[in-house]
């Protein structure tokens, strides 16, 4: 099939490249003509595993190009997939200027029938409105398809590639069939393509988010009872987890949840209810439990040191996840920035997302090109994200570079019996 994809973000670069992987010509399209270039010359705009290495390989097959010309992508194109950014607005809502923008510009240049697919996450109602803007600028005969994402940073291919489930909005039956047609290569597995109204699928992805997010906060408040009640959260996890109403995804206790989905969604979905009348509590509770789990790690380094004025600080971690660089609401923003403005110092090593932590921070931190080297001279060691190369340190190197053996672990990433054998001082979340 003939594609464009729209926005070479981390949904757009990966949904156009695993389509090209499968034989399709895909045309990537963004209005920054920086990344374009970056991108015709092999290089990522973002970190993901086995990204550059897909895009490399179709572009030398000539079925992944990118370009800056939108309409003449959209010419091309039988299939365009809307995938530009939906900030989060001030109360909490999805700006949809960017998808409503690029609709419009995609309605004036059609050339004939036309799939116009949401893979954005929108709002409930944004492929109605879709259908008003493009009915408003063109003639030509089209569909609005809802194709929400279910793509993890860090496992984006793999998930595209082997999805759990397809979801597709589409009340056009000719829509409904080139969609299914498209995505049948992918759920070769048995993995089910669900059809449905646009609203739903619509729906689909932020009750999907929200749940996540939910059980994620649910762990975090177990973990501090448990501390409290000095039962060890671990043990917890296990045993709920084997029980197969519940499950073992997402159940791991740490200092909370970030990233571009699950706190904008989570509040994109109270607003949504909101506007209808309806106060979605346990949600709101979901984001109260989760700005409170990002400072718990702050108040046990203040409990240990009673202040941390003229301490140094070393951070293992600062994006909001392993296997990517992404720093968006991560828990690092929110320890680092309380540390600072206690007087702290503090010095930070992560694998991929230095280069956007000296744009968030600047100067006002230090930052290692080595893990160890973010330890020499450290008071303590603070453990935001559970990287694979933290998870078997050499512990006496550790002891050396470190003022004092003192760690914070905010994913407990070590056993606190070994950690004791090693002659560390050691706190984790929930034990």
């Amino acid at each position: 099939m003939k594609i464009a994809v729209i926005g070479t973000g981390y949904v757009g670069l990966v949904v156009a490249s695993c389509l090209a992987e499968h034989g399709n010509e895909v045309i990537g399209v963004d209005n920054v003509e920086a990344k374009i270039r970056l991108l015709k010359r092999g290089k990522m705009p973002i970190y993901e595993p086995g990204l550059e290495e897909m895009v490399r390989r179709n572009r030398e097959e000539k079925r992944l190009t990118f370009t800056t010309a939108l309409p003449k992508a959209v010419q091309s194109s039988t299939i365009i997939f809307v995938a530009v950014g939906t900030p989060q607005g001030e109360d909490g809502s999805a700006d949809l200027k960017h998808v409503e923008a690029v609709v419009g510009d995609i309605a004036r240049a059609m050339n004939g029938y036309k799939v116009i697919v949401d893979k954005s996450t929108v709002p409930v109602g944004t492929a109605a409105r879709v259908r008003e803007i493009v009915r408003r600028e063109t003639t030509h005969p089209f569909s609005v398809v809802s194709n929400p994402e279910f793509l993890k940073q860090g496992a984006a291919i793999d998930d595209f590639m082997r999805p759990d489930r397809v979801v597709i909005g589409a009340e056009d039956p000719r829509a409904r069939e080139l969609m299914i047609e498209l995505y049948r290569p992918f759920t070769r597995t048995g993995a089910p393509i669900l059809v449905m109204d646009c609203a739903s699928a619509e729906m689909t992805k932020y009750a999907a988010n929200a749940l996540l997010a939910s059980r994620v906060s649910f762990m975090n408040e177990v973990a501090n009872v448990c501390e409290l009640l000095g039962a060890n959260v671990d043990e917890v996890r296990k045993a709920i987890g084997a029980d197969r109403r519940i499950g073992r995804s997402f159940l791991f206790p740490g200092v909370g949840y970030g990233g571009s989905c699950f706190p904008k969604d989570v509040k994109a979905l109270v607003k949504l209810a909101s506007d209808k009348g309806y106060d979605f509590d346990l949600l709101k509770s979901v984001e109260r439990v989760n700005e409170r789990q990002k400072g718990r790690l702050v108040t046990k380094i203040e409990r240990h040191f009673g202040s941390v004025k003229g301490k140094t600080i070393a951070i293992w971690g600062l994006a909001f996840k392993p296997r990517t660089d992404d720093m968006r609401e991560a828990p690092a923003i929110t320890v680092i920035e309380k540390l600072l403005a206690q007087g702290a110092r503090v010095q930070a090593y992560d694998p991929e997302a230095e280069p956007v932590a000296k744009k968030l921070f600047g100067t006002r931190i230090a930052l290692a090109s080595k893990s160890y080297d973010a330890l020499r001279g450290a008071d303590a060691l603070v453990i935001i994200t559970e990287w694979n190369e933290f998870r078997e340190p050499d512990y006496a190197r550790m002891r050396k570079l470190l003022r004092a053996p003192v760690i914070f672990d905010g994913r407990n990433i070590y056993d606190p019996a070994v950690m004791k054998s090693q002659g560390f001082t050691y706190y984790s979340i929930g034990r």
